[in-house]
C-alpha cells in the first residue's frame, strides 16, 4: 500500500452539508483506522463567519453523522481528532482576494510540518470550480516545485458535453490534468471494485466474457426514496444526467473494457476511455424512439402511508416533464460486444433500494432437459453493489428423484460475511486514494466528456422532440408497465421484491 505522506486537506463549501455528513465522518474513520499521517490536518473555508472551535464543534460534536461512530469514553480521542480541523472565513464572496487563506495555510504548513502537500477539496457548486481554481494560482499554490498539489471536484461534472467541456477547460488553465481528481462515489464501492477483479483475476469468468457466452447485459439503479429535499436541484437534472451519466456509465466502462496491460491508473483509464468510446451512439429519433423510456412516479400509497407524486413534491414545477425513471437499450460497437444488448435503469420510488449487475447468460446451444423447469435464460451472474453486497451465480441443477427434473440453485458470497475485514465506506477509500496519489478510482476529462457524448443525444431528443412521452408509474411499483418492453423476448427486468402498489400501465403524463 501507498504511504500517506504529510499533509493539509482545504475543503471550500465547509460549511455545507457534504462536509457534516460524508466528508469528516469518513476522516474520522481514516484516523481511527490510523490511517492518516502523523502531520494532517483540515482546513475549512467558506463564507460563514467561524472560528476554528465554532467549525470543530459544528461539524464534530454537533455533527449526528459523526456520533453513530463515537463510542463512549472516546473524548480525548475525539478531541484529538478536532484539534486537527481549522477554518478560515472567505468574506461574502469566492471570487476575492485569496491573501489571506494563503497566509492561513502557509503558516499551518510551517506549524504542523505538513510539507507544502495539499489537497483541495471543491464542494461547491461547478460554476465556482474555475474561480477558486483561479485564485489559488493567483497565489502560486498549484505549483509543485515544493510539494503536490490536487483538487478533488465533486459531481455533477457538466450539464452536457459542452458544459463538461467547459469546466476542464477551466480547471486545466491553471492546474494540470494529472493533479484534477474528479470524485464518482460510486467508485468508491467495494463491490463495484470487485468487477475488475471478478473479470480479470479468475479464469473461470473472462473466457465467458463476450459475445459467444453472454445474451445481455441488465443493470439496476433503484431508490426506494423520492427527491427529499434536492426538488430543486433534480428538477433541473433528472435521473438520466443524475445518476446514468456519471454512476452507471462508471459501472458500464468497467463490464465493457478491454485488460489493461497493469493496475496502474493510468492503463485503467486508458481501458475505460476505449470502452465508453465504444458505446454505440443514438442519433436519429426512430432509434432513440424505440430504445429510450423515460417515466415520473405519481403519488400512491406505499404500506398504509401515503405517497406524494414527483410533481408534489417541493420545489418542484408543477408541470415538470423531468423523467424519475429512465432506461436506455444500447450497443457497442467492438469485437468483443457485437450484438450483444445492453439494458440500463435508473428511478426513484421503486419498491426497494438496490443497485445490481445481471449478466445473462446464453442457453446452451443443445438443450437436452426441455421438459425442465429451468428458462432458457436462467444462467446468471449477479453483482449486488448495494444493499448486501456480494456476489451470486444462478445454474441448474437435479432434483433428487428420478428423471432429470432441473431446478435452479444458487452460489452465492456476501461482504457482510468477512466478519474480520473491516469495509471503508466511499468517501473513506476515495479520499485515501486521493491523499497516497492514486487516480485509478477517479474519472479523467476524457473520460467524462467520452460519456456526456453518449448520453447529449439521448438529452436532446428527450428535451426537444414534441413525440416523446414520460410514462406515469406509481411509487412503490418497478416503474412504467411498458419498461419490460424494452427488453426483446418479454423477459423483463430482473426485479427484486415484489410490487407495493398498483401499477397504472401505460399512463402517460405528457
Amino acid at each position: 500500500m501507498n504511504k500517506t505522506a504529510n499533509q493539509m486537506l482545504v475543503i471550500f463549501g465547509a460549511s455545507g452539508d457534504l462536509t457534516a455528513r460524508k466528508l469528516v465522518p469518513a476522516l474520522f474513520n481514516l484516523y481511527k483506522g490510523k490511517h492518516l499521517p502523523e502531520n494532517f490536518i483540515v482546513l475549512g473555508a467558506s463564507r460563514s463567519n467561524m472560528s476554528d472551535e465554532e467549525f470543530r464543534q459544528k461539524v464534530v460534536y454537533e455533527s449526528s453523522y459523526l456520533k453513530e461512530r463515537v463510542k463512549a469514553g472516546q473524548e480525548d480521542f475525539i478531541k484529538a481528532f478536532s484539534d486537527k480541523l481549522f477554518y478560515e472565513d472567505l468574506g461574502k464572496d469566492y471570487d476575492t482576494d485569496y491573501t489571506n487563506i494563503s497566509n492561513r495555510i502557509k503558516e499551518l504548513n510551517k506549524k504542523f510540518g505538513t510539507n507544502d502537500n495539499f489537497i483541495f477539496y471543491f464542494s461547491t457548486p461547478p460554476n465556482l470550480y474555475e474561480v477558486i481554481a483561479k485564485n489559488l494560482s493567483d497565489q502560486g499554490l498549484n505549483d509543485e516545485s515544493k510539494g503536490w498539489k490536487r483538487l478533488i471536484v465533486e459531481k455533477p461534472f457538466g450539464y452536457s458535453l459542452e458544459t463538461a467541456k467547459g469546466l476542464n477547460n477551466g480547471l486545466q488553465k491553471y492546474f494540470n490534468e494529472s493533479q484534477i481528481y474528479r470524485i464518482d462515489h460510486y467508485l468508491g464501492k467495494e463491490t463495484v471494485q470487485n468487477l475488475l477483479v471478478t473479470r480479470f483475476s479468475n479464469s473461470i469468468f473472462e473466457p465467458l466474457w463476450n459475445r459467444n457466452y453472454i445474451h445481455h447485459v441488465e443493470i439496476t439503479n433503484a431508490e426506494s426514496v423520492g427527491v427529499e429535499k434536492r426538488g430543486g436541484y433534480y428538477d433541473k437534472s433528472g435521473a438520466l444526467r443524475d445518476m446514468f451519466q456519471n454512476h452507471l456509465l462508471q459501472i458500464v466502462s468497467f463490464i465493457v473494457m478491454e485488460p489493461p496491460i497493469d493496475a496502474s491508473a493510468e492503463e485503467i483509464r486508458n481501458e475505460k476511455v476505449k470502452a465508453l468510446k465504444s458505446l454505440r451512439i443514438m442519433r436519429d429519433e426512430e432509434t432513440l424512439a424505440k430504445n429510450t423510456i423515460r417515466g415520473q412516479y405519481l403519488a400512491s400509497e406505499i404500506e398504509g402511508k401515503k405517497v406524494k407524486g414527483y410533481r408534489e413534491e417541493d420545489d418542484v414545477d408543477p408541470q415538470s416533464m423531468t423523467e424519475t425513471y429512465a432506461a436506455i437499450k444500447f450497443f457497442v460497437d467492438n469485437w468483443r460486444w457485437k450484438d450483444v444488448p445492453f439494458y440500463v435503469r435508473t428511478a426513484k420510488r421503486m419498491p426497494t433500494k438496490v443497485t445490481e449487475v445481471v449478466i445473462h447468460f446464453e442457453s446452451p446451444h443443445h438443450q437436452i432437459f426441455k421438459d425442465s423447469d429451468m428458462s432458457n435464460k436462467d444462467n446468471k451472474l449477479i453483482i449486488r453493489i448495494q444493499p448486501d453486497e456480494g456476489i451470486m451465480i444462478k445454474f441448474g441443477v437435479k432434483v433428487p428423484g428420478q428423471g432429470f427434473k432441473v431446478e435452479r440453485a444458487n452460489l452465492d458470497f456476501y461482504y457482510s460475511s468477512l466478519s474480520e475485514t473491516n469495509v471503508m465506506e466511499a468517501y473513506e477509500r476515495l479520499l485515501l486514494d486521493a491523499m497516497q496519489g492514486d487516480a485509478t478510482l477517479y474519472a479523467r476529462a476524457d473520460e467524462v466528456e467520452a460519456a456526456w457524448s453518449f448520453v447529449d443525444p439521448i438529452l436532446n431528443y428527450w428535451e426537444n422532440s414534441p413525440d416523446v412521452r414520460t410514462y406515469g408509474y406509481s411509487a412503490g411499483v418497478w416503474g412504467p408497465k411498458n419498461g419490460d418492453d424494452l427488453i426483446e423476448g418479454s423477459m423483463g427486468w430482473r426485479n427484486p421484491g415484489e410490487h407495493m402498489a398498483d401499477d397504472p400501465g401505460f399512463c402517460v403524463i405528457c
